[in-house]
């Protein structure tokens, strides 16, 4: 049976954090709403402790699955980490958001061990702007992006962050790019988390006008129900999702999500970090799957849409 929350919420999906580590220094990441991104990396969770927390989801029909970090293909172990989850039985769906630099040499095996979907963080096209903001070589992410396609990912989704005056004039562009690389854009708006007030006013940008220009372009539009209730155009050449902030109504209200902290704590809210339950400390004490199954259940109880918060 689903899980449900007080507000009738199905708990769906689970995303796990494996690690903290990034080779990338964005100015604009969340961080997967933790505190001290940078610190605390020997509470690194090993494989088997990953995969058995993903068992305990799946036996609770939490059974689609997203690794994130940090970013993820910084594990040495990432193969076997995927490799274990995925033989998890009844899971029915494994992911991973990467930043992709790192993931042109590791695609194919990461497909062969179970994965299934990528998504990756690709801002801009342009080589200035993406150093500007990461550091990092945008080749080295586009060759993980077109080896995912080739390795068979499907699908391969570009997330897109609109910031203002840097890449928000070059959504057309990446629209192209997506159409030529077979892969789906996603346009998501800034959110206000692990980042100053200052940066948020400067490069915020509500994601309307995009929305007004993809419907007058599209053939087809679609509504994710289960995801935040998020639109779909469907261009004639290209589909481009697009995805509001966090913490409005509309999405808080359709969240079917629960993440797990790269240091093993049930983190209901992205939002929030005053009800968090730990699930890794008694796991290492030696708890049993239905003591670990209980925390998911409090966890899942302590969910609760961020605007009524």
């Amino acid at each position: 049976m689903v899980l449900k929350d007080k507000y009738g919420r199905p708990l769906l999906n689970l995303r796990i954090a494996v690690t903290k580590k990034c080779n990338l220094h964005c100015s604009y990441c969340h961080g997967e709403g933790e505190l001290n991104h940078a610190k605390n990396l020997e509470t690194e969770m090993t494989p088997e402790e990953i995969s058995r927390i993903i068992k305990i989801a799946v036996s609770l029909d939490i059974c689609r699955v997203k690794l994130t970090g940090g970013e993820p293909l910084m594990r040495s172990d990432i193969l076997e980490t995927v490799r274990q989850i995925s033989s998890v039985s009844g899971l029915k769906d494994l992911s991973m958001t990467t930043n992709g630099t790192l993931l042109s040499p590791l695609a194919r095996e990461l497909h062969s061990n179970g994965l299934r979907r990528v998504n990756i963080s690709v801002p801009t096209l342009r080589q200035q702007e993406f150093y500007k903001l990461t550091g990092g070589n945008v080749e080295d992410t586009l060759q993980g992006v077109r080896a995912a396609v080739e390795a068979g990912f499907f699908p391969v989704k570009l997330n897109m962050l609109i910031l203002k005056g840097i890449n928000d004039s070059t959504v057309p562009e990446m629209v192209e790019f997506a159409s030529k690389t077979g892969t789906i854009l996603q346009l998501i708006e800034l959110e206000q988390i692990n980042i100053s007030n200052r940066y948020f006013m400067r490069r915020h940008k509500q994601l309307d006008e995009y929305e007004k220009m993809l419907e007058q372009k599209s053939v087809k539009v679609e509504t994710r129900e289960f995801m935040q209730n998020r639109r779909i155009y469907h261009l004639p050449h290209a589909t481009v999702e697009v995805v509001k902030p966090i913490e409005n109504t509309e999405f808080c209200l359709h969240c079917t999500r629960i993440r797990v902290t790269s240091n093993g704590k049930l983190k209901p809210c992205l939002m929030r970090n005053d009800n968090m339950v730990d699930i890794l400390t008694p796991m290492r004490k030696g708890a049993s799957d239905r003591k670990l199954a209980e925390l998911f259940m409090q966890a899942n109880m302590q969910r609760q849409p961020y605007s009524r918060h």
